[in-house]
């Protein structure tokens, strides 16, 4: 594939993914309308589930693309922590209070994950733990919302109020992923076109521009909530997502699909993002993350970038 095609496949791929999730999250929000489904439940459940990252990462790891599969995990992650919830914060500063154990699931995930990381290539027995890990952590945030509301939404329980048919809510879906499906196909593809006509390290476009690209609306998800007095919503956006990327994402490339693991990707995307993880935990443990503290996270996304640049 040349390089304009490979960069209209790239692009394409990415707008495909991001306009099929939204129809594939009407499907499972109509869905859990239908069969009664809890507000929270059907929240902790979204907030993380993104398919296209799911199939881009189930897909290049398929197309032995080791850092691309491994960026929607590691890279994925970084950026939620460092633009997504720094730059929401930089707009709209967050306030609000979580149990310190959601918290701390945020702190700990990317730790968990890095077991995925220990040989040569990802194990299939450490991509079966880390999806243990990630029912556990599931099933602590639903026993958590018998007091808590913090990943709870109006539009979703707008969206639940409404009466949905599961036949048409399930047609939805399974049209959505099929999308999605095919949208992860072009963008693995297209990424591996542009890392061979631009000499783009494969690394950087793996844990950085892909990543970056495929997330780039997590920023609004951030922003949106905060503004509108849902603080909650966005700090709940959070940690559900890493603990997808970290523990879900990267169970299923390790299980179904091992991949070889980079060096780089020990020395720098695991330790970089268990750290941010960390500061993002701490401040979410005191109540609020300020305008300066996203400032800080966003200026170490920054430098994470300018690691893979000048990474050789």
């Amino acid at each position: 594939m040349n390089a304009p095609l490979s960069v209209l496949a790239f692009v394409a791929g990415v707008a495909l993914v991001v306009a099929a999730t939204e129809r594939l999250l009407e499907g499972l929000v109509g869905i859990a309308s239908a069969l009664r489904l809890a507000p929270f439940v059907v929240s902790a459940v979204l907030s993380g589930l993104e398919a296209e990252n799911i199939a881009v990462g189930l897909i290049a790891g398929h197309n032995n693309q080791a850092e691309i599969a491994l960026g929607t995990a590691f890279g994925g992650a970084t950026f939620l922590v460092c633009i997504a919830l720094g730059l929401g914060a930089v707009v709209a500063p967050l306030r609000v209070t979580l149990p310190k154990g959601v918290v701390y699931l945020l702190a700990g995930a990317p730790i968990v994950s890095g077991l995925a990381l220990l040989g040569g290539t990802t194990a299939r027995l450490s991509g079966v733990v880390l999806l243990l890990a990630f029912a556990a952590a599931m099933m602590y945030l639903v026993s958590a919302s018998k007091n808590h509301t913090f990943v709870d939404s109006s539009e979703v329980r707008e969206a639940l109020q409404e009466p949905c048919k599961l036949w048409v809510s399930a047609i939805v879906s399974i049209a959505g992923i099929a999308v999605i499906t095919g949208g992860g196909e072009l963008v693995a593809q297209g990424a591996s076109g542009v890392i061979s006509a631009f000499g783009v390290p494969a690394l950087l476009m793996g844990m950085v521009i892909t990543p970056a690209a495929i997330e780039a609306e997590e920023v609004v998800r951030q922003i949106v909530p905060a503004k509108r007095g849902f603080p909650d919503v966005a700090a709940g956006n959070v940690i559900g997502t890493v603990l997808y990327f970290t523990l879900f994402n990267l169970g299923l490339i390790a299980l179904i699909t091992p991949v070889a693991v980079p060096r780089l990707t020990r020395l720098l995307d695991w330790p970089f993002l268990v750290g941010v993880s960390l500061l993002a935990a701490f401040f979410l443990l005191r109540g609020r993350v300020t305008r300066l503290g996203g400032l800080v996270l966003v200026v170490l996304g920054v430098t994470y970038g300018a690691l893979h640049v000048f990474a050789r």
